[in-house]
This record gives C-alpha cells, sequence and structure tokens, in this order.
C-alpha cells in the first residue's frame, strides 16, 4: 500500500473545502472528500490527479460521521490530516432560531469534529504524528447578533482545538485552528445577500486593514503549511486568516475623513 499521506476534508464540495483539496493534492496527498452533495464531490475529485476517495453525507448524522474514518482507512490504510471545515448556519438571531436549527448546527460544527478527531486521532497514534486542523471563524471573537448557534460553535471550536491539543500533544498530534476571515465563498455571501448587500460587502471592506475578502486558496496554502513539518512546532493555537479584520478598531474610510493626511 502506498505510503504517500492523507488527508480527510470535510466540506470539501465548494469554497475553502474544493481550494483545500487542491492544495493538498498538489503536495502529494491522498484524499478523502466529504460533504452532502455527491456529484459535487465528483466534480471536485475529477480536476484532482492523486488517489480520492468521496464520501457523501449529513455531518448532523451521527451514524453517518462515525463511518468517515473507518471508510477511509479500509481504503487507503491511515490518515495523516484531519480538516474540520465542513460548517452549516441559518441567519437568525436568538429572538428567531428554532431549536431544530440550533442543534443542527451544533451537530455539524462542532459535534461531528469532536469526533471525527477523536476517530483520526486513535489511528495517528500508531504512528504517533498527525495534524487535525479546526476551521473556525474570527466570529468566534465578534459579536453579530444574527446567528447565534454558529458564533457559540466557532467559540467552542477554539476551545476544542487547546483541548484536543493537550490530551494528544504527548502523542505526536498537532492541533491548530485556523480562524479565517471574510472569504469569497457562498457561506460567507450568506449575509451578503441580505437587503442591501453592497452596504454590507463595503462595510466589512472597510473594516478589513487589506481592504479586500480573501480567497479560498489564502486559506488553503495555509492549511498545508500548518499539516507540514515546517510547522512542527505549531499546536494548541488559532491563527487569524482575515486580512486584519479581527484587529482593526477604526474603519478606513473614518480614518481617511478624520486623518487625511496619513490615509491618501
Amino acid at each position: 500500500m502506498s505510503e504517500s499521506p492523507v488527508a480527510l476534508i470535510t466540506g470539501a464540495s465548494r469554497g475553502i473545502g474544493a481550494a483545500t483539496a487542491k492544495a493538498f493534492s498538489e503536495n502529494g496527498y491522498r484524499l478523502v472528500l466529504v460533504a452532502t452533495n455527491s456529484t459535487a464531490l465528483q466534480e471536485v475529485a475529477g480536476k484532482l490527479s492523486v488517489p480520492c476517495l468521496t464520501i457523501a453525507g449529513d455531518l448532523a448524522d451521527m451514524n453517518f460521521t462515525e463511518t468517515i474514518v473507518p471508510q477511509t482507512i479500509a481504503k487507503f490504510g491511515r490518515v495523516d490530516v484531519l480538516v474540520n471545515n465542513a460548517a452549516w448556519r441559518e441567519i437568525a438571531s436568538m429572538r428567531r432560531i428554532t431549536l431544530e436549527t440550533w442543534e443542527r448546527t451544533l451537530r455539524i460544527c462542532l459535534t461531528a469534529p469532536a469526533f471525527l478527531a477523536r476517530a483520526a486521532a486513535n489511528d495517528m497514534q500508531r504512528r504517533r504524528r498527525g495534524v487535525i486542523l479546526n476551521i473556525s471563524s474570527i466570529m468566534s471573537q465578534q459579536a453579530a447578533g444574527i446567528s447565534p448557534a454558529y458564533l457559540a460553535c466557532k467559540g467552542g471550536m477554539d476551545a476544542l482545538t487547546f483541548e484536543l491539543a493537550s490530551l494528544y500533544g504527548p502523542g505526536g498530534i498537532r492541533v491548530v485552528g485556523v480562524q479565517p476571515g471574510a472569504i469569497d465563498t457562498e457561506l460567507s455571501n450568506d449575509v451578503a445577500h441580505a437587503n442591501r448587500p453592497d452596504e454590507l460587502r463595503q462595510f466589512s471592506e472597510d473594516m478589513i486593514m487589506l481592504g479586500r475578502w480573501g480567497r479560498p486558496e489564502e486559506i488553503a496554502e495555509t492549511l498545508v503549511f500548518l499539516a507540514s513539518d515546517r510547522a512542527s512546532y505549531i499546536t494548541g493555537t488559532t491563527l487569524a486568516i482575515d486580512g486584519g479584520w479581527l484587529r482593526q478598531h477604526f474603519p478606513l474610510s473614518l480614518k481617511r475623513r478624520h486623518f487625511a493626511s496619513d490615509y491618501p
């Protein structure tokens, strides 16, 4: 059986997940791609030149989720990197969110990643090496008032990253969180598709130090680095990849009005 490393990526049919699949394939990884849409998964896999296993199903269904790592090992004999990328949310404040939506969000965005991490780590510890990458969000540290279950999950994902790194670190397994900011994906655009999308997009770009939304490829390349031996001493922490939004206090338009000579 090939000794090429294996990366298991959830939410792999689009956006950051699809870009991550491409980036890992270009670095010699065999891939396991998970998402709900089988056709979209096949389209992603068809563009890659490495062996791929596609697994379609709903991460809210733990009976399905618990089959993913066993299928990976049956196909490739190992799992070296787990990328917990899949997410789901509804834009609805705590005034309107339903219990069904709340629980579905937690299942997909927090419970499934936790138990996928446990299953993957059980295999990784046999080789005393492996990497678990948890895709969080800068929204874990910023209140928006419009998606409480999603924010709660992302805060939980950060805490889970620290906990898993502590547990599995002695066994040679690294666990790192990544907090994307505004990335140009279908999920990010669910807010931008509100009543005044141009205004919301403009506001976010006004708050980002680099003045633009990120590309999925920019997250994917960082994930490949974090999974590599070049990042061998990075664990138990999170990395914001947000163009500087998280640390921005004044929007650019305001600074230009009050400090025009400094911000031409």
